[in-house]
């Protein structure tokens, strides 16, 4: 069994559908590729990859309501590569938004499954998820938190003689604990979405979200993307660029 991930989110790097697609890959056996979809240059190696896998499986982020305009030119020379050469791929989708609610991706998830009834391929079912932003910063804070306990096992061993940093460890392992309880729905419909690849049949849609209240999610973002704002001048920019002359 062969299963081909596509991250197709635009960002080069630290995106949330890489992450998603990463945990996804835990669940599914067999032979795995990842590739990246980002511009025209990287069709080619996809579709390649596509001629003998069973399963793919697209990370992407929701984009007004849909799929970014560069899956969608994928899409369309997939459907003709497929159509020409006979395949008859199962299709699965993980898609994420900014929003709290994972339903906000049906739409995007309506769109997958037209995609394989109009080329000929098997819709898989896919998983929608809500709040996949700030998911993706506590994963690269976890990221931070692993590097910062290595460095208080190496100052406990030179001060001490011994690997065994009390406080560090407890304070990781509740981390730890926080960052899985706040995936738990992730984990459990990627879980069972690989589930369903596994035995080839279609999972459905299912949605699900970041695991804290509404209210302290809208905090949390509120704050979030003001600082980010700040950060890259987006509050300001508009004040501070330097006017440029237009023709009348």
């Amino acid at each position: 069994m062969k299963t081909v991930f596509i991250n197709a989110s635009p960002k080069k790097r630290f995106c949330a559908s890489a992450y998603f697609l990463f945990l996804q890959r835990l669940f599914v056996p067999g032979k795995k590729v990842t590739l990246k979809l980002r511009t025209p240059a990287d069709h080619d190696q996809i579709l390649n990859e596509l001629r003998d896998a069973d399963t793919v499986v697209f990370g992407l982020p929701l984009y007004v309501d849909g799929i970014p305009s560069h899956v969608l030119r994928f899409l369309e020379k997939m459907e003709s590569f497929c159509r020409e050469n006979g395949l008859h791929l199962r299709v699965c989708c993980i898609a994420n938004n900014g929003f709290i609610e994972g339903k906000q991706n049906e739409p995007l998830m309506q769109l997958f499954e037209n995609f394989c009834a109009r080329a000929g391929l098997v819709w898989g079912g896919g998983v929608g998820i809500g709040g996949g932003v700030m998911l993706n910063v506590y994963r690269i804070v976890y990221l931070v938190q692993i590097g910062l306990l290595l460095v208080n096992i190496l100052l406990n061993l030179i001060h001490t003689g011994s690997f065994y940093a009390q406080g560090a460890l407890s304070n990781f392992g509740q981390n730890t604990a926080i960052i899985l309880f706040l995936n738990l729905g992730v984990l459990l419909y990627i879980g069972r979405l690989g589930w369903f690849i596994r035995k080839g049949a279609c999972a459905g849609k299912r949605y699900t979200r970041i695991m804290v209240p509404s209210f302290l999610f809208i905090l949390f973002a509120d704050i979030f993307f003001v600082i980010v704002s700040i950060l890259e001048g987006g509050i300001f920019r508009g004040w501070l660029a330097k006017k440029r002359p237009t023709d009348a």
